[in-house]
Order: C-alpha cells, then sequence, then structure tokens
C-alpha cells in the first residue's frame, strides 16, 4: 500500500506544473480556507497570512524526496547508513565534547545518554546537517499539493505558524528537513510546541542554535513517551523453520504470549502479558527476528519505523562501546 501512495503521489508530481506562482496559492480554495481558519480560530492577523502564502515557493525536491524514504528499504540496505565507524566515532567525540549536559540531562529525564547521542547522531549527525530546505516552503507544498498525508503536513502547517508566533520565530528563515524537522533533534513543528525545553536557562526554546536546549528536548521527549533508563530495549527472538508468522503491521504491539503462541521463542524475563513489537529484519540472508520491549517502543515514538528504532538502539550501544573501550 506504501508504495502505491508513493507512486500516485510520484506521478501526481510528474504532471503537475513544475512551479507554482504566489498568486496560484492565494487563488486556491482550500489555501483560503485555511487562512480563514487560522484567523477565526487562533486569531491569526489574516492579512499576515496572506502575505506569508505570497512568497511561498513550491518545492518540488520535497516531494520528490518524500516519495522515496530511506524508511522503504530493507534492513540490509538501511541499516549501513547508520552504522558506520565514522559515526560512531563523531558519537564518542559529541558526547565527551557535551558531557556535562548530556549526563545532567541523562540524570534529570532518566533516559540512557548514549541513546541521547545515538538519537542526534542519526538525525543531525551530531548538528553537523540539520537541513537546508525552506520550512515553509515544504510544509505548505505537502500540506496542499501531496495528498497521501495532507492532512497531516497541513496540521504541521498549523503548528508551524503558532510556534513562530509563540516563539517570535521568522517564520521565512526557518531551515530543516524535507519533511519540516528542525534543529538537533529534528524536531517537527508540534513536537517543538509539546516538548521542547529550556534546558540552558536562556529564557528560550532554542532547538536551532543552543545545543543545551536541543540535548535537553531529546531527553524530555523520551521521558514523555516512557522511556526508562537502564530497561532492555530489546531481545533476539528464533522463528523455528516448522513455523510461520508475519508482521502485517509494523507498529502493532502484542501481549508476549500471543507471539509465544504464534512460535516466536524469546526471553523468559518478559512477562507473558508485557506489550511488546514483533520486528522482522530482512538481512539479505533471510530474517532476523527480534522482540521490542517498551524502550523500543519509545523510540518508535520518535520515529514510526522498526528500523529507525533497530538503527538507533545499535548505534547507541556502538557509540558507548567506543568511548568505554570495550571495542
Amino acid at each position: 500500500m506504501k508504495s502505491t501512495l508513493a507512486i500516485t503521489a510520484l506521478l501526481a508530481f510528474m504532471l503537475s506544473p513544475l512551479t507554482l506562482s504566489a498568486a496560484n496559492w492565494l487563488e486556491r480554495e482550500d489555501v483560503q480556507a485555511f487562512i480563514e481558519r487560522m484567523d477565526s480560530e487562533h486569531d491569526l492577523d489574516r492579512d499576515w497570512l496572506e502575505s506569508v502564502f505570497a512568497n511561498v515557493i513550491r518545492q518540488d525536491a520535497v516531494l520528490e524526496a518524500i516519495a522515496s524514504p530511506a524508511e522503504a528499504l530493507p534492513w540490509h540496505r538501511y541499516r549501513p547508513i547508520f552504522l558506520t565507524e565514522a559515526r560512531i566515532q563523531a558519537g564518542v567525540d559529541f558526547w565527551k565534547a557535551n558531557e556535562t549536559v548530556i549526563r545532567r540531562a541523562s540524570r534529570e529525564y532518566d533516559v540512557d545518554p548514549e541513546m541521547l547521542v545515538a538519537i542526534i547522531g542519526i538525525e543531525t549527525y551530531y548538528g553537523r546537517h540539520q537541513g537546508r530546505h525552506p520550512v515553509l516552503d515544504s510544509l505548505v507544498t505537502l500540506g496542499f499539493d501531496y495528498p497521501p498525508r495532507a492532512a497531516f503536513f497541513r496540521r504541521e502547517l498549523e503548528q508551524l505558524f503558532l510556534l513562530a508566533d509563540e516563539e517570535d520565530l521568522d517564520i521565512h528563515e526557518l531551515r530543516g528537513s524535507y519533511a519540516g524537522a528542525m534543529g538537533l533533534g529534528q524536531f517537527i513543528s508540534s513536537s517543538w510546541r509539546a516538548y521542547a525545553v529550556d534546558f540552558s536557562g536562556s529564557g528560550n526554546r532554542d532547538l536551532l542554535n543552543d545545543i543545551e536546549d536541543g540535548i535537553g528536548s531529546v531527553a524530555n521527549y523520551f521521558a514523555r513517551h516512557n522511556w526508562k533508563g537502564g530497561d532492555a530495549v530489546a531481545v533476539p527472538a528464533i522463528l523455528p523453520d516448522d513455523r510461520s508468522f508475519s508482521v502485517n503491521n509494523p507498529l502493532q504491539r502484542k501481549r508476549a504470549h500471543e507471539l509465544r503462541a504464534a512460535g516466536l521463542i524469546f526471553s523468559e524475563g518478559v512477562d507473558d502479558d508485557e506489550l511488546v513489537l514483533p520486528v522482522q529484519l530482512d538481512t539479505g540472508n533471510g530474517d532476523a527476528w527480534w522482540v521490542g520491549l517498551n524502550n523500543f517502543w519509545s523510540i518508535t515514538r520518535y520515529n514510526h519505523s522498526p528500523l529507525y528504532a533497530m538503527a538507533a538502539w545499535e548505534l547507541s550501544r556502538e557509540i558507548a562501546r567506543e568511548k568505554d573501550g570495550r571495542r
């Protein structure tokens, strides 16, 4: 189904004009309805909203990028993107350079420090690549010209306007990923509003320039999504050759006893009533099976992909081992 939606979106992109003039946005009924709602529900000035849309440029590169996300790759091709010696060593360097802040965030939010480092390493290569796409233009493009997820991106566009108003940000100057994520930990607008913290005590929640706020906000995000410091993340599982099991919905948790009844064999230390996530990884030479626990689920709240969660967890372990001289 995902591939069908991606193809549909790509065809729509190919058949559409290469550029969309400023006047075109304001002439569209769906854009006018959005402006009207922002005015009536949030009391944002209509003239200002229209002036903002008048300067939006359609981002065709964004439509191309979202049609081919890395998470669509099989595990054996996805994993090498993030599990590299260079990224592991850079993670150690980042950890050492920000040890005091990372230790404080880990302690205050009960999140393992290596996980904080790994998430930032995956999201922005430790702050080096925070994205160059104009966030406003990206969200308008996706919110109005990407039907498969238009509702989601339109909500994020709404959140962006509110965020800019609350944090006194220049909405035209914000840069981020093609999907509108910003800062050290790549927070989308709604996450910035809900989970960002002023960890440096500057009086602002600055995810773009304040590394302390960035680290503290990632920690707060995990704490708010029930991460438990020191707990296991996942356990390996075995599917006997005479049993068959398919993961139809990669984000559907089940009780551990249901997986055991289906044939998966895994640690007896996982209680039968515990909610767990079956994880099937295409190694290129058969499937590897894991059972994701509560902390694994917390990682999927950051990015709704079991591949992402597994890569982040593996990277965190390798960074910790390298830092401690155990590799």
